[in-house]
């Protein structure tokens, strides 16, 4: 099952990596960038699975959750910036 984990997850960021490359819109570059973090905490949460014991590492889990954390101020930051952009070149 772990294993259909990886390939979705490197579907995700292949796909977004492509697309994040032939994109010129800058919203569109944007949800491929956060479709390319989620890929990247899927592969994250498929590894932590590969322990030994019975119990899954907790050092994934805690890194996609700050990875969350990140991401979504991340992508705060980047819409706004990109609303300023849009406005700038309204009024030009």
């Amino acid at each position: 099952m772990k294993e259909l984990y990886y390939l979705l997850s490197f579907l995700l960021i292949s796909m977004s990596t492509y697309y994040f490359i032939t994109a010129l819109n800058f919203v569109k570059r944007l949800i491929a960038v956060n479709i390319l973090g989620s890929g990247v905490f899927l592969f994250f949460v498929a590894t932590a699975r590969n322990t030994p014991s019975e119990n899954p590492d907790p050092v994934p889990h805690a890194l996609v959750l700050t990875g969350i954390v990140v991401a979504v101020s991340a992508t705060a930051l980047a819409v706004s910036l990109l609303l300023h952009l849009s406005k700038q070149k309204e009024e030009e």
